[in-house]
């Protein structure tokens, strides 16, 4: 069973949408998977409960229940959890006892970078992270590749301490299909797949993790 939390110190960066997008990628591929919702919002377990009709669904947890792990069924290979909304790295290190992998995803303004540099030195600081028991992974999300201002941001997020592992464009196609409780792995229409293509190196590497 493979454990994969997506988290960050900054609200409205897309965590929910690329834990939705992972769990779905799992499920499609055939993954008993499992989406543990550690935010308030509830909107990744509303997502789950959306996607139950269809051939490939997701089962949806609550994380803000202590017990939450006791509730994984003993088939499940995949794990995604949505971290809580604007998590401190001190906090983080709780939820780090039994994950694989850390995607973190940073937006490509000023504000965001700087206040991702702060929070990713904390956590290269942890313990679990530190002695590489934990693998860290950065997502740059909603980008407009074709505009100078995110080609300098992504040069940037690659100075981070972590790896960047996917360049995810801005689309509304993520909140199009969010609200069937669907992913942009349903779908395979030449469009969609290239906005695939976006995800392929980071699916590399959490396979490595696994």
């Amino acid at each position: 069973m493979q454990k994969i939390l997506v988290a960050s110190s900054k609200g409205g960066c897309g965590k929910t949408t690329i834990a939705t997008n992972l769990a779905a990628h799992f499920a499609q591929d055939g993954k008993n998977t499992v989406l543990v919702d550690a935010d308030r919002q509830g909107s990744s377990q509303h997502w789950a409960e959306k996607r139950a009709g269809l051939a490939t669904p997701v089962l949806g947890l609550s994380g803000l229940r202590p017990n939450w792990r006791d509730k994984i069924p003993d088939d499940t290979q995949f794990v995604v959890i949505d971290g809580p909304a604007g998590i401190r790295a001190g906090e983080l290190a709780e939820l780090l006892d039994d994950v694989d992998a850390l995607l973190i995803p940073v937006l490509p303004s000023r504000i965001d970078l700087e206040a991702s540099e702060t929070f990713l030195r904390e956590v290269a600081g942890l313990a679990k992270v530190k002695r590489g028991k934990v693998a860290v992974g950065l997502v740059a999300n909603r980008l407009k590749p074709w505009t100078t201002a995110s080609q300098e941001a992504v040069e940037e997020i690659k100075r981070l301490p972590f790896p960047l592992l996917a360049h995810l464009r801005d689309t509304q196609g993520y909140v199009m299909v969010a609200g069937l409780g669907k992913s942009i792995f349903d779908y395979h229409s030449e469009l969609i797949r290239t906005h695939q293509e976006d995800w392929s190196k980071l699916l590399r590497w959490l396979k490595k993790q696994g």
